[in-house]
């Protein structure tokens, strides 16, 4: 074949490489699985690398994506650990790890659109470097300082710099403000986390280790959240209370549920129950990784969590969910109509997104427990999965 002559096929499975199919010459007898999940068509890069909660919600886009554009190749490049979120997410084409070599890579790429999420100045300044026809979201100057990239990044780019907007006006969650950034049909799609078949196995298997009874009610406890703000915990003490009330009602099954971080906490308030209690309760391993912490959240039916990764993950796997908020912004969680949030409309120093309260934790401790109680109750009474006719 002439070098002149040489045609590189627009298709996803075509590296350049070696065969997408052994013995199958694409370059001189064309593309040999022509269809249009297959073809390139528009690319798109997505920039969503810090917390991981809301990498996670920033899924919630990918279906507009779609829509807007069926046939694309969508790459996602994010943080390492945060990768893991996006596996087995069948809407992505390629997931990249934030490295020198996958950003020397996609520096030498090419796309239709880049969709930034992220208002960091690393981030802004990598959305600069991107060969985009098309760039949505945030970026960098001049003066190293973040601006919009678009006019419909607007109002998200204010949230961060007007307290009062972030604080006290805006109602719409922050799945309606990041289509809108990325100007995309806004349908209150759910959140794209989807298990392996090997992990769909696992959770079966850990029912049966557990002796999961059918008849009960699974209350996951998410009791711990992200180092970098610790004081959006509840007191170890309140966890202590809820799950003494909580386990006076036979009909419920208390889990414990956490990441590393919360390993000792979690030990902490399994030995402040009652002996008779503590037996009862399920404490699930917390070292696992994040995708087998996902897999003990799918036991429960019910999780009880402040705003964390651990809620996220709820709301990602279709839980009910009873979050409380103190330092962040209740108001822009979705829970697709699937919980209740907990928050103080009166307190003048909530929501402040400090990492050190001057307050002695006012708002972790005005929490209304009873609520909770009684929310689970109401719940377990009415619990879908009890109830299928």
């Amino acid at each position: 074949m002439d070098f002149e002559k040489l045609k590189i096929p627009k298709c996803k499975k075509f590296s350049g490489y070696k065969p997408c199919f052994s013995y199958k010459n694409c370059l001189e007898n064309g593309c040999q699985e022509d269809t249009d999940q297959n073809k390139i068509g528009t690319k798109i890069l997505i920039i969503s690398l810090d917390a991981l909660g809301a990498v996670l919600s920033f899924t919630s886009i990918l279906p507009a994506i779609k829509r807007k554009f069926p046939i694309s190749t969508v790459n996602w490049i994010t943080m390492p650990g945060a990768d893991k979120i996006l596996f087995n997410n069948h809407y992505i084409d390629k997931v990249w790890v934030w490295n020198d070599e996958n950003r020397m890579i996609i520096r030498q790429m090419s796309f239709d659109y880049l969709f930034n999420a992220d208002k960091t100045n690393y981030a802004c300044a990598f959305a600069n470097e991107i060969n985009a026809n098309n760039k949505f979201g945030f970026l960098l100057n001049e003066d190293g300082k973040i601006i919009p990239a678009n006019k419909s990044a607007m109002y998200n780019y204010l949230m961060g710099n007007d307290d009062y907007l972030k604080f006290r006006k805006n109602q719409r969650t922050g799945l309606d403000i990041i289509h809108e950034t990325f100007e995309l049909d806004y349908q209150k799609d759910e959140y794209q986390f989807f298990f392996t078949e090997e992990e769909k196995e696992f959770i079966e298997s850990y029912k049966k280790e557990i002796g999961y009874d059918q008849a009960k009610t699974y209350v996951g406890f998410n009791t711990g959240c992200s180092n970098l703000f610790p004081n959006k915990k509840m007191t170890i003490e309140q966890h202590i209370y809820l799950i003494q009330k909580l386990s006076e009602n036979k009909s419920l099954k208390i889990v414990l549920l956490g990441g590393k971080e919360d390993t000792e906490r979690n030990e902490q308030i399994i030995a402040g129950l009652p002996e008779n209690i503590r037996k009862e309760v399920i404490n699930t391993p917390t070292t696992l990784g994040l995708r087998r912490g996902a897999c003990f959240i799918d036991i429960a039916d019910l999780v009880i969590t402040g705003d964390s990764f651990g809620m996220h993950l709820a709301i990602a796997l279709k839980k009910f969910v009873i979050a409380w908020f103190g330092l962040s912004c209740w108001s822009e969680i979705e829970l697709y109509d699937r919980g209740i949030k907990l928050y103080q409309e009166n307190l003048e120093c909530s929501p402040c997104w400090k990492r050190v309260c001057p307050y002695d934790l006012e708002c972790i401790k005005m929490i209304d427990l009873d609520r909770i109680i009684s929310e689970v109750i109401k719940f377990s009474n009415n619990n879908p999965r009890l109830n299928i006719r």
